[in-house]
This record gives C-alpha cells, structure tokens and sequence, in this order.
C-alpha cells in the first residue's frame, strides 16, 4: 500500500497494527470534569444538536498527531466546540469568554 492509499484508507485514529505503548488497562475514576464531558455528549445528543457519528468525525478531524496528544475526553471536549463553531451554535469568542468566566470563579473559590 501506497502512502496515499494508506491515506485514504486508514482514518487518523485508526492506529491496528502501528506500534505503539502498552495499553494501561487499570480503572481509573473520571475526574470531575471528564464526566461533565460525557454528560455534555449525552445533552447534545438528546437535544439532537449532535450526534454519535458527528462526534466520531470531530475526533478523527482532528488529525493523528492531535488525537496522539489528547486524552479520550479532551479530543471530546475539542470536537463538541469544533462541531458548534461549524454550525454557529457557538462562537469561539463566547467559549473564550465562558471560559475567562470559569477561570475567574474556580479562582475565586480557592481564595475562599
């Protein structure tokens, strides 16, 4: 198989077969936030704003050296704003700003 082939055919997290490290297979709790990632997916979904297959082409979008750098949920969390920025659900402006808007109340709350 041809690098084009190869491609074409094999999507970027789609790894079968290429070397990588061992699996660590021990459970492991979710943080706090890799839930209310799932949580989020389950709330997208059910307001049919984004689906399950919409959601796997926002991960392999995101290209095979992305997915090797990100954990499960953060190539979730990437995807979801991916996906809502395309369907100017969201703006990457009003994520920034909701975002600033966590920063500043997790900070808050720490001095408490």
């Amino acid at each position: 198989m041809n690098t084009s082939e190869a491609f074409v055919k094999r999507l970027p997290n789609d790894i079968g077969g290429l070397p990588a490290d061992r699996i660590d297979c021990t459970d492991h709790e979710l943080q706090p936030w890799e839930k209310r990632c799932h949580a989020l997916a389950d709330v997208l979904d059910f307001h049919k704003i984004l689906n399950t297959e919409e959601k796997r082409r926002g991960v392999e979008a995101l290209g095979s050296e992305l997915i090797g750098k990100l954990s499960y949920y953060e190539r979730w969390i990437v995807a979801f704003a991916n996906i809502l920025f395309q369907k100017q659900i969201l703006t990457p402006e009003e994520l920034a700003l909701k975002m600033d808007d966590v920063t500043a109340r997790h900070a808050s709350e720490a001095k408490i």
